[in-house]
């Protein structure tokens, strides 16, 4: 059993950063997606920050990284600094996702307005 999502990632994909631990576990995808799934937002970001520290590298699958900003956006909808977070993971991984990565900018745009706004300035 892994004792998270991380590890679980990492024994399924590799660790560029580091070692794959020796777990013993069976590893098919469909069970880590499964994780994944019901996985809370801290979870999956942290899965994201320790295996593609700097977005651009990692083993990590795209559509895997993909399918967890969209959870993570899912759980904390309105968050603008998640939706920039998302978007440049998109535009990184692009141009199939331009639009979507340039809507979740814009989001993230509104929400800082209307933060402003609410504080007065």
């Amino acid at each position: 059993m892994h004792n998270s999502l991380t590890e679980h990632a990492r024994c399924l994909y590799g660790d560029e950063f580091g070692p794959v631990p020796a777990c013993g576990c069976e590893h098919r995808e469909h069970y880590f997606i499964e994780e994944l799934t019901f996985a809370d937002a801290d979870s999956l970001l942290a899965m994201l920050r320790e295996l593609c520290p700097n977005i651009v590298d990692g083993h990590l699958p795209v559509w895997v990284r993909n399918l967890a900003y969209r959870l993570v956006l899912l759980q904390r909808p309105d968050e603008p600094a998640l939706m920039r977070e998302a978007a440049q993971n998109l535009w990184l991984h692009g141009p199939d996702w331009d639009a979507v990565a340039a809507e979740l900018t814009a989001r993230a745009d509104a929400c800082d307005a209307e933060a402003s706004r609410r504080r007065g300035g």
